[in-house]
Parts: C-alpha cells; structure tokens; sequence
C-alpha cells in the first residue's frame, strides 16, 4: 500500500497503549487526486489538506492566505459603525479614555490593541484590569463609578460586558458612557451601553462568532482609522499601521482556543509573521525570558507565552499581562516578563496541589455524571480554569470547579465538542442557579452560592444528556499511514503550510507502519528519544512527558520488536542541520491502518 494510504476506518476492536481507538480521516479519492495535481503537494500531504474539507479549488487560497482576500468589512458586526463614530468623537475631543479588560490573555490582548491603536491616534487610555479574587470576573459597579470620579469619560470595556447589566446601569447613572467590545454568549436583554460590538449577538449576522474579542477589537481599530480617514485626519500622511496589532490578535486566538479555521488561521498565520519580527516589546522580552530563539510558532504561543501572562491574573497582579503587552519600553518589558515568569513558577506548586485534591474528590465520588463537577475550600482561585482543563482532558467530559470562600464559590469550566458550555452557563444563570456567569463553547467562568453547587452541577448534566456527546471511548484521529523511508524532510516542511494549527485544524498525525523501534533513551525531563528502522530508511523520534506513563513503559519494552506507532511529523533543527522527526503521541501493537492487525 503507498504511503499515505487510508486503510480502515478504525482498528477494529483494538485500543492503543493509550487506550484510544486510532480512526483514519475519510477521505474521498477523486478529491484527493485534484488537490495533489493543483496544490503540487506529494499526496500525504494532500490528503491532510482533504481529510479538512479543503476543497481544490480552494487549496491554493488555503496554502497563502492573504488578509487582502479574507478580511471582511468591520461593518458587518452589529454597533460596529455606532462604537468606531463614538470613539473616533472622543478622540478628537481629547476626552479622557480608559480600558477595562478582562485579566486573560485575550482581555490582555484585547486592551494592548486599542491602547495602542490610541497611542497612535495621539490620544491615551487608563487601564483598568478587576482583580480576580475581590472583583472576579467582568465590569462592577464599584470599579467603573471610581472612573467616572477619576474623570474618565468614556470606558472601552474589552472581552468582557456582555450580561454586565447592572454595572452599565451604574456607569451610566454616573454620566460614564461605555462601550462594549466582546466576544461572549449572549442574552436578549442587552446592557445599556452606548454600543455592544459582539459578533455574537443574538442579532448579529456577520458570521464571526469564532472570534477572539482581540480580533473584534482589530475590526473595531480598522473602524476607527476609517472613520477619521473620511474626516481628512490623515490628509498629511500620519495615519497609523495596523498590521503591527496582528502579533497581539494571533496571541490572543491561540490562547483563548478559539478555531484555528477560516478568517482566525488567517489572521495567526500573519500574526506569527508579525511576531517574528520582535517588534512588539513585551512579546520580544516574554520570548527571551522563556529561552525561545526560533521564531514562534502556535505552539510556543499557547505553552510558553499564553501560562506566562495568564500567571498574573491567576496568582500576581491581574494588569500585569496587558501592560506587558501595551509597552513599548525595553526596560519595562524585561521587569514584567520576569516578574510573569516568577509568577508562572508559583502557578505550577498551586496549580498541582489543587489538581491532585481535585482528582482524589472526583475518583472518590466515582459518579457517572456526564459533567464533572469539583469544589473545594482553600483552592485558589487562579489556578481552576488550568485544573479543570486537565480533568476534562483525564475524564474526556465537561468539567467545573469551584473554588469555595464563604458562602460563595468562583468557578470555571472547560468543555469538549458537542457541549456548548458557555450556553448552558449562561442558562444556569438565567434559572438563578448561580450569581452570574458567561463564557462560550469551550470554556466558561461563574460565580455560585456554596449551597447550589449540587443544583448547578445537577442542571449540567440534565443538559449535557441531551447534547451531542464525544464517544464513550476517545478517539486519536490520523490524517495517513507512512513507512520510515515516506516520512521524509520534505513533507515535515510541508506540514507547516497547512498549519498553524489548534481547534479546528488539528496537527497532522500519521501511523508510522512496517517499523522497528532500535532504541529508546532518556532524555530531558521525562521523554524518551527513539530511532526507528523500517522501509526505505531510519526515522528519528521522541515522546515528551512520557517516562513513568503506560507509553513510556510500552516502548521501552518494544525495543527491537514491531511496533505500531502514531505522531506528528515536523522538523527538527539541531546545530544548524534539519531533520524529519516524528513527535509519538501513542502507541500499539505492530499495527498500522492497512490490516487492522500485526503487519508481521
């Protein structure tokens, strides 16, 4: 069978090392044959770009996307021409300005790109980011009516104000106009602000409800400049670059797991480009503080930059993230990516007690609840929404947990595909099951009373019955079978014109076929090097975090014998030399997607 071939569907009834069953990408092959004859692609790759839905005709747009073709009309969104009018007046009033963001990195994101876009205008903007345990989540009264007496007038709330009703209604009784710039589930009711940018909105049409709100507030940036640009602002040539704003708007896509699909590959493909060039100095400063030396690629984003910012609204300083972000000064950035970084330290302690208690409560519990739900007192709150992700990714469901303080409790939840939980949230609210709330699919954060904790956990999983639910067993998905000798430099290069990828457009993993493992070695804090030998050549290989694991084992007891192997294929640069090499994520017995058994 040649490289790349589908095989069956699935293994039959076999699990990996793992315990997941390995099911190949339907791919049609009349498709498959167009795409190799008009993208130029050997047909491995080819079909990776198939087994995405990526039609011929399309695949040279996909392979070089361009912001020139897909960027739509700002205009599109709802009360996108109301708030680009009413802050582009502001501006030129020499109104005092303020940002209040949310304390992740797309809240973060989010206030660096219009305190910039600002900065550039001439104009400035106090920054106002809430602190995660005496504030928790999104506008309060108490924070936008200090504004207000402070002199600000108008607040640009990002990535967050949605459903923050009664707050909004306190701005403005105090005279404070607020414009809301959001990407979160909505309600029917709409706060009272002067305009609500949201692409979803229950009555938005534009179609970009997949945005991070760092990539609303771009299209609010574009707005605005051609708002002015209509006014002769720029008639002597100063109008602002916006293209620089896209490393910020990759940053936050990435790390907020919106899609990696449609305008979001688009704009993290040209954002990492952007960030390339280390123009941004906080990003340049967080880079050198985390050890990255190549330029950054999505992964980097989401595991090295995303924790490191993210550390100060969990456990530091909730605004350190977006200032790091909004500077422009060297100095500045290098003190705030080392005071993120010590913060990161701190995170991983906590973040690892509080996981452990989580999974005694859960496995003690032994519930079959299709939502899991984890509460504890003394849990810190910074660290749940990172606690919750790894359970959902133990337990492969939904998942919540709260952290209890008094009579009250600040949760956060991380989903999987088929269960909306930013909806279900939002509907928890409306049923007065929790103080408030919001989020969207994938993930979600709230507020609820100690004593309903088991009503809320019982209306998540009444829900969740009737949802589309993931299967019972988990599922690796592959994109194509490869001998040694197949997986080849060329095509790990290949692989990068189809990323970047995350959500949506997983990485391309194969089954590595007719291979023997010669050795496998520690390295590194808990990976194994591997080096395989099969048809047509010998493939480098290794398996991160996988010492003292079922996998690690399986492979140290599979040196020299057949083993069935799936990974993804990329390339490794080591002293100025690159060479194909296949990162294992499982393992199983000599089988590979030909026979659904041995292949000897």
């Amino acid at each position: 069978m040649a490289d790349g071939s589908q095989g069956p569907s699935a293994a039959a009834d076999r699990l990996s090392v793992t315990g997941r069953r390995w099911v190949m990408r339907p791919v049609d092959d009349r498709h498959l044959r167009a795409l190799v004859q008009i993208s130029g692609l050997a047909e491995p790759a080819a079909r990776v770009l198939a087994g995405r839905g990526v039609p011929p005709e399309g695949a040279l747009d996909y392979l070089a996307p361009t912001l020139r073709r897909q960027l739509p009309d700002p205009s599109l969104v709802v009360d996108m021409d109301r708030a680009a009018e009413h802050l582009a007046d502001a501006v030129e009033a020499g109104a005092r300005l303020a940002v209040f963001a949310d304390y992740d990195v797309d809240g973060g994101a989010s206030a660096a790109i219009i305190i910039r876009l600002l900065r550039a205008l001439g104009s400035d903007a106090d920054l106002y980011v809430p602190d995660r345990q005496r504030e928790g989540y999104g506008l309060n009264a108490d924070g936008l009516v200090s504004l207000a007496r402070a002199g600000v007038e108008l607040v640009v709330a990002v990535d967050c104000g949605t459903t923050s009703f009664e707050a909004i209604d306190a701005a403005t009784a105090v005279g404070l106009d607020v414009i809301v710039v959001d990407h979160h589930a909505a309600e029917i009711r709409r706060p009272a602000a002067v305009a609500l940018v949201n692409p979803n909105r229950i009555d938005d049409r534009s179609g970009l409800g997949d945005l991070p709100a760092a990539a609303v507030c771009f299209l609010l940036s574009i707005a605005v400049v051609r708002v002015l640009r209509a006014r002769g602002r720029f008639a002597g040539g100063s109008e602002p670059d916006l293209l620089p704003l896209l490393d910020l708007v990759a940053l936050a896509t990435v790390c907020d797991v919106a899609p990696l699909t449609g305008l979001n590959r688009v704009l993290v493909r040209q954002g990492l480009k952007v960030m390339a060039r280390r123009g941004n100095a906080g990003l340049a400063a967080l880079a050198d503080r985390a050890g990255l030396r190549a330029p950054p690629d999505a992964g980097h984003l989401g595991y090295l930059f995303g924790p490191r910012i993210n550390a100060g609204g969990r456990i530091g300083r909730c605004d350190l993230g977006a200032r790091l972000l909004a500077t422009d000064d060297p100095a500045e950035a290098a003190h705030l990516a080392e005071l993120l970084d010590s913060h990161n330290e701190d995170r991983k302690t906590i973040e690892a007690d509080v996981l452990a208690q989580a999974r005694r409560q859960v496995e003690s519990d032994g519930s079959a609840s299709p939502v899991v739900v984890a509460a504890g007192r003394g849990w810190h709150p910074g660290v749940i929404g990172i606690v919750a992700g790894r359970l959902k990714e133990l337990y492969h469901r939904p998942t919540c947990v709260i952290a209890l303080d008094g009579d009250t409790g600040k949760g956060s939840g991380r989903s999987v595909p088929g269960f909306d939980l930013g909806a279900a949230v939002l509907a928890a609210r409306q049923a007065g099951l929790i103080v408030n709330g919001g989020g969207h699919p994938m993930a979600a954060g709230f507020t609820v009373a100690a004593d309903r904790v088991a009503a809320f956990s019982a209306f998540l999983a009444e829900r969740a019955k009737d949802a589309e639910r993931h299967e019972a067993v988990p599922v690796l998905d592959l994109d194509g079978s490869l001998s040694t000798g197949g997986a080849t430099l060329e095509l790990a290069r290949s692989m990068a014109a189809i990323g970047p990828f995350g959500p949506g457009n997983p990485e391309p993993r194969f089954a590595i076929r007719d291979a023997v493992l010669r050795w496998a070695e520690p390295v590194g804090k808990g990976h194994l090097r591997c080096s395989l030998d099969g048809v047509g050549g010998r493939l480098a290989a290794i398996a991160f975090r996988v010492v003292d694991t079922p996998l690690g084992e399986a492979l140290r007891c599979a040196v020299g014998s057949p083993v069935g192997l799936a990974g993804r294929l990329t390339v490794n640069s080591w002293q100025g030399r690159e060479t194909a090499q296949l990162i294992i994520d499982d393992a199983m017995d000599a089988w590979w997607p030909g026979t659904g058994q041995s292949d000897r």
